[in-house]
């Protein structure tokens, strides 16, 4: 038996956070990341939507980009003395990925964390509060999804937390929030929901479901990427969509390895999540084609790209990524972010020993060893084609 969730309620389009004046509840507690939902203006507008609904607020802030699993444990904390019934979450990925971590550790104060990272069985939810995302970027999905990522600072290492009780009860998706969005941060999760499009598509948890969510996801961040850059607000609201329907698609397809190297790598050296995807994107997709070259091929004749064999395509797909790294000012390789060659070398075994057991890993189209990880890590540091 399989299983398709989505949140109960998509509200999209220019004016959809009104809707939080029609919540029903006694308190929410709102969390937020930096001071930039501050000064757009964008935070008073939730409270006073709350307000409105006659619905007391708490204000946790602060949250850290790649958000630690102390911060979440803290945020739960202060939760249980609020005791909120609705928990709203606003910004980019890590506010929303903190609160879920946040919503289960106060639904759960004794649970150790260790016992919720993926591949672990998450508790049931909604006995003392539902969620509500409000994305201010386009890239994680992670407002319709049922993934988050913490990070443990001590250790070193990202980690997924995945489970259907996670999915947010209600997804907000304004593309008026993105209309401010800095051109770099526009450019890194815009490339990360194409690397949640295509791993998607190619994942062996694939389904009929999934493909077409997939597929437009794809296509919307092809089409309107470049164009948001320079801020068009009609290719913000597509990529904000976008974003949005690459999570419906690898949160019931899941993922690969793309996100197996950025998570164990990106806490190291400290590269935004997206950066990395876009940088691994290419060079997995040259290790996967060995095992099923034909999605990729699908994927590359959906875009119009030129190719008489599933070979050629790829070749175009992995050049139209690159070409997109290059124009939107995002390295190709380790190297070229500033990753230095003794750093690299000395968490190499590491990363790719922490890679292989990543949740991410086992819906990867092609099986994949250790040394394996070690390669792709070391092609990507050099910018070297992949051939095994």
């Amino acid at each position: 038996m399989n299983r398709f969730t989505i949140p109960r309620d998509v509200y999209y389009g220019e004016g959809s956070l009104e809707v939080l004046k029609t919540l029903e509840g006694k308190k929410a507690t709102i969390v937020i990341g930096g001071q930039s939902i501050k000064k757009s203006g964008y935070l008073d507008k939730i409270e006073s939507y709350l307000r409105e609904a006659g619905i007391e607020t708490q204000l946790i802030e602060g949250v850290e980009n790649d958000p630690s699993i102390t911060t979440a444990q803290n945020g739960g904390k202060k939760m249980e003395e609020f005791q909120p019934d609705w928990i709203i979450s606003a910004g980019g990925g890590s506010p929303i990925d903190a609160a879920k971590l946040m919503w289960i550790f106060y639904e759960n104060p004794e649970l150790p964390f260790d016992k919720i990272k993926a591949p672990n069985t998450l508790p049931t939810l909604r006995q003392k509060a539902r969620f509500v995302a409000i994305s201010t970027t386009s890239g994680t999905g992670t407002d319709v999804s049922p993934f988050t990522v913490i990070t443990d600072y001590d250790k070193g290492v990202k980690y997924p937390v995945f489970g259907y009780e996670i999915t947010p009860d209600i997804a907000i998706i304004d593309p008026e929030l993105t209309y401010s969005m800095p051109a770099d941060i526009v450019a890194y999760t815009g490339m990360d929901a194409l690397t949640h499009g295509i791993e998607a598509y190619v994942s062996t948890m694939h389904s009929s479901f999934t493909d077409p969510l997939a597929m437009q996801s794809i296509k919307q961040v092809v089409n309107n990427i470049e164009k948001s850059i320079s801020g068009d607000k009609e290719a913000r609201a597509e990529m904000h969509y976008a974003q949005a329907i690459a999570g419906m698609a690898f949160g019931n397809g899941f993922l690969g390895i793309v996100h197996s190297l950025s998570h164990k790598s990106g806490a190291i050296f400290k590269i935004p999540h997206g950066v990395a995807n876009a940088l691994y994107l290419p060079y997995v997709i040259d290790y996967n084609k060995k095992a099923d070259s034909s999605r990729y091929a699908d994927i590359a004749r959906m875009l119009g790209l030129n190719g008489s064999t599933d070979n050629e395509l790829i070749d175009s797909l992995t050049d139209l990524i690159r070409r997109l790294n290059k124009s939107l000012n995002l390295p190709l390789t380790l190297k070229e972010f500033g990753v230095e060659e003794g750093e690299f070398e000395k968490h190499l075994d590491k990363m790719a020993a922490g890679a292989i057991e990543d949740a991410c890993t086992p819906s990867n189209p092609r099986e994949v060893s250790v040394e394996d990880m070690k390669k792709i890590y070391v092609a990507a540091f050099k910018g070297e084609k992949i051939e095994f």
